[in-house]
């Protein structure tokens, strides 16, 4: 039997795989605990998506669960426009987008298409500018990688791999405070 991963873990693991077990410590408790504004307003932005509010369009796809089995992976799609097989991961803000959002939305991709969804174009949506921002299809060498990420994530041990403290990721972590590897305070306190 597969263990699926979450995609939303993704870029938690490229950011920092030790934060991946404080997400699932802390998941039952109150937020407030370790949430800082970013989360809180990136939470916020996904209500109307989670509710289905975020469009009416019939032919707008919200919310959606989807999974592979080919590479192991479930999730939730955030926007999935049938008429232009666009997929559209929507963010709060987006000062930079980084290799793991990107991940996240191939993986979303690859679930749909396994599913049978078409999709042609994939997207960030950015809430606070009102702005789309396109993201490129992964090529043959892009999935490659990805598959080879997403093996690495699959066959991760901490026991056996070196923890490095990186101070400028540690001071950007919203489990920062409550982490036992490093003594940064985060920039959200």
């Amino acid at each position: 039997m597969i263990d699926y991963i979450a995609i939303s873990t993704l870029n938690d693991f490229i950011f920092c795989p030790y934060s991946i077990y404080f997400h699932n410590v802390y998941m039952d408790t109150d937020e407030t605990m370790y949430h800082a504004t970013p989360q809180t307003r990136g939470r916020s932005a996904h209500e109307t998506v989670d509710k289905k509010t975020a469009s009416n369009r019939a032919d707008d796809i919200l919310s959606l669960p989807v999974y592979s089995e080919e590479y192991g992976l479930m999730g939730k799609i955030d926007v999935y426009k049938r008429k232009e097989r666009k997929l559209i991961e929507r963010k709060y803000q987006l000062k930079q987008i980084y290799q793991g959002q990107i991940y996240q939305l191939w993986a979303q991709m690859l679930c749909l298409e396994e599913m049978g969804y078409a999709v042609e174009e994939l997207a960030f949506y950015e809430i606070s500018a009102n702005k789309m921002i396109p993201i490129k299809k992964p090529d043959n060498e892009e999935l490659r990688m990805f598959r080879s990420f997403i093996e690495r994530f699959r066959n991760y041990n901490p026991e056996e791999t070196p923890f490095t403290v990186n101070p400028n990721k540690c001071r950007h972590c919203i489990y920062c405070s409550l982490c036992d590897k490093t003594t940064e305070n985060n920039v959200y306190q």
